[in-house]
C-alpha cells in the first residue's frame, strides 16, 4: 500500500479560535519554561495524522478524518469541549479522509474539500458538518480529486480551493482553483496559478487578497502569487529567496504575513524565515528559528507573537516549541510539547491557549492532544 505523499506531508496551518474553559485533566503530564507551559488533555477517539481542525462558534473545536497508520484513512470525528477540556466522538464523514482541506463558512458549518480516501486515491466529494445537529452533509463536488489542496474564506463568504494533486501522490500538482458558493451549494472554476503545486500555503491577507507561497510540483518551488476575488485572477508577486515545502504562513497584527521553515529543493529543512508585505509586494528576511524544521505549526497568540510547535526535520519530529516575536524578529524557546508530533493541527483558545491535537511522533499516529498556556 502506498504511503501518502512523500517524506514530508500536509500541515494544517490556519489559526483557529475557540474558548477555553477549566483545568479538566488532572493527572495530565506537563512540560514548561519560564516563558509558556503545555499540558496534556483530552484524548481523541482515534489517533489522527493530518486530519482537519476548525473552530465551532460555540467554541468547541472539531476534528475530523486523518491517518490512523500509512495504510488506514478514517472518517470518524471528534469534538473538543474547553470547558470540559475532554474529547467526545461526534457523528462521522460519509467518506474516510486524509489531508483534505477545510474552512468554517460564515453561517458556522463546517466545509471539508477532497483528501485521499480509504483507497489511497483522490476524493473529489465534499461533505459540510452541521453543529447544531452533529450532522454531514454531501454538498456540491469540485471539478476535480484535489488532495494537499488549501481552502480559504474569502472575505465575500465564498472558499477558494487552491492546487493539490489528482489521483495519487505520483500526479503533477494541479494549477487550477476553484470557488465554492455555499448560497447555491456548488464550485465553479476560477482563475488558474502560473505555477501549479502542493503543500503550498494559503493567507488572507488585510485586502481582501490571498497570499499563495511555496509548495511542492516534482520539486519545491517558490513563486508566490496573490489571489485578486475582485478579477477571479493569480498574479505573480516578490520571490521568497527561497523555496519552501511545508512552511507555516501566519498574518501578523501588522498585517505582513511570516512565513517560516518547511523544506528546500533537496528536502532540508529550514530555520529561515521570511516576512511578506502586501502593500509593496516584497518579502525580507528576518530572524531564524533555532531548529531547522517542516510540518510544524504556527499560531498567532493574542498578543501579537507566533507560536510554532513540532515539527519534522526529516529524521526526528520534534517536541520543542519556540515563539517569534514581531517587535524584536527574534525567535527564541518557549515550554517544550509533552510529546514529539509533527502533522498535526492547531487552534488558539479565546483566553490565548493553544490546543494542539493529534499528529504523529516518530513511529505512530497520535491521539493525545495538549494545551499551551504562555
Amino acid at each position: 500500500m502506498k504511503k501518502i505523499g512523500s517524506i514530508v506531508l500536509f500541515t494544517c496551518i490556519a489559526v483557529i479560535l475557540v474558548s477555553c474553559g477549566g483545568d479538566g485533566d488532572l493527572s495530565s503530564s506537563t512540560s514548561s519554561s519560564a516563558s509558556g507551559t503545555f499540558t496534556a488533555t483530552g484524548v481523541m477517539s482515534s489517533p489522527r495524522s493530518m486530519p482537519t481542525a476548525n473552530l465551532l462558534i460555540d467554541g468547541r473545536v472539531l476534528v475530523a478524518g486523518g491517518a490512523v497508520s500509512e495504510t488506514v484513512t478514517v472518517a470518524s470525528a471528534d469534538l473538543y469541549n474547553p470547558t470540559t477540556r475532554t474529547f467526545s466522538a461526534a457523528r462521522s464523514m460519509s467518506v474516510a479522509r486524509v489531508a483534505a482541506a477545510s474552512a468554517r463558512l460564515v453561517d458556522g458549518r463546517i466545509l471539508v474539500v477532497g483528501g485521499q480516501g480509504v483507497d489511497y486515491i483522490a476524493v473529489a466529494s465534499v461533505e459540510i458538518y452541521n453543529p447544531s445537529s452533529d450532522t454531514w452533509s454531501f454538498t456540491g463536488t469540485m471539478s476535480t480529486p484535489r488532495v494537499n489542496s488549501t481552502a480559504t474564506l474569502l472575505n465575500n463568504g465564498k472558499v477558494l480551493v487552491v492546487g493539490g494533486y489528482s489521483i495519487d501522490d505520483n500526479s503533477f500538482p494541479l494549477a487550477s482553483a476553484e470557488l465554492y458558493d455555499p448560497t447555491t451549494s456548488t464550485f465553479s472554476p476560477t482563475g488558474s496559478l502560473s505555477t501549479g503545486r502542493r503543500n503550498q500555503t494559503a493567507t488572507l491577507l488585510n485586502n481582501g487578497k490571498v497570499l499563495i507561497a511555496g509548495g511542492y510540483n516534482g520539486t519545491t518551488v517558490d513563486a508566490p502569487e496573490i489571489y485578486d476575488p475582485t478579477t477571479g485572477t493569480f498574479s505573480a508577486t516578490g520571490s521568497m529567496g527561497t523555496p519552501r515545502r511545508y512552511p507555516t504562513a501566519n498574518l501578523l497584527l501588522d498585517g505582513k504575513v511570516l512565513i517560516a521553515g518547511g523544506y528546500d529543493a533537496n528536502f532540508k529543512a529550514l530555520a529561515s524565515a521570511t516576512l511578506y508585505n502586501a502593500q509593496s509586494g516584497t518579502f525580507s528576511n528576518t530572524g531564524s528559528m533555532l531548529n531547522a524544521i517542516g510540518r510544524q505549526t504556527g499560531t498567532l497568540l493574542i498578543g501579537g507573537k507566533v507560536l510554532i510547535a513540532g515539527g519534522y526535520d526529516g529524521v526526528n519530529a520534534f517536541s520543542a516549541a519556540e515563539l517569534y516575536d514581531p517587535s524584536t524578529a527574534i525567535f527564541s524557546a518557549t515550554g517544550s510539547m509533552t510529546v514529539p508530533r509533527w502533522r498535526h493541527v492547531e487552534a488558539r483558545l479565546l483566553n490565548g491557549d493553544v490546543l494542539i491535537a493529534g499528529g504523529k511522533d516518530d513511529v505512530a499516529a497520535l491521539a493525545s492532544a495538549e494545551i499551551y498556556t504562555k
